[in-house]
């Protein structure tokens, strides 16, 4: 098993999960039994600088085409940010944009997630497949798609689709249907809780103050 770590500036939210810039990589491997703890998730402002931890079984670098391939049981830490998947490749582009896509073997789904301390928020997305485009921070899941929105562990938004795109600066979504849709009948299915909801859910984590021990229901 190996365990990479690479110095980075955060560039995307969700995106983020696919990939980062590989300016520093240290491999070691792992012949412990015990699965390591991969990172801590500080508060951090967007431009502070982050660590990415990618564990694999292997891994593959092409520096002269700036190529990462990471395959094998596949988790990626990132800040507050967090990708599995059996297969991740990660590339950049002259102007520095980075590019990503994750896939998974049959019968499993590429994970992510990412928590949002400041709005008690975690985004769950899962797709049999994940891209993601760093010169329009955004990705898409694809197949058997489904992005939600928890708050205080409760599920707010909910969309199924063939595909579920995401991006990152403007906070919007948008679904395709079709026939690998995670919806009945091929089609885009959307659930929007109302803002009483929301809101009391919010208000559950300020008395608690324990919203991150609070996790959404396992996938």
């Amino acid at each position: 098993m190996i365990e990479i770590a690479i110095s980075v500036v955060r560039r995307t939210l969700i995106g983020a999960l696919l990939l980062g810039a590989v300016t520093c990589i240290q491999a070691q491997t792992d012949t412990a039994a015990a699965k390591p703890n991969l990172a801590p998730t500080p508060t951090q402002s967007p431009n502070e600088p982050v660590s990415t931890f990618i564990l694999s079984d292997t891994l593959h670098y092409d520096e002269a085409n700036k190529v990462s391939l990471f395959t094998g049981k596949v988790t990626m830490t990132r800040g507050l940010l967090t990708l599995s998947s059996d297969r991740l490749e990660m590339r950049e582009d002259a102007a520095g944009n980075q590019f990503g896509i994750a896939t998974v073997n049959g019968g499993h789904k590429v994970v992510i997630h990412q928590k949002r301390p400041e709005n008690f928020e975690i985004v769950e997305g899962q797709g049999l497949r994940a891209e993601y485009d760093g010169a329009k921070s955004q990705f898409d899941l694809i197949g058997q798609a489904i992005v939600t929105r928890f708050i205080c562990g409760k599920p707010i938004d909910t969309i199924h689709g063939d595909r579920v795109r995401y991006n990152e600066k403007s906070g919007t979504y948008e679904a395709q249907g079709g026939p690998n849709s995670s919806a009945v009948g091929g089609r885009v299915r959307s659930l929007i809780e109302p803002k009483a909801k929301v809101e009391a859910a919010m208000a559950e984590c300020r008395q608690t103050k324990q919203w991150d021990r609070i996790q959404p229901p396992a996938s």
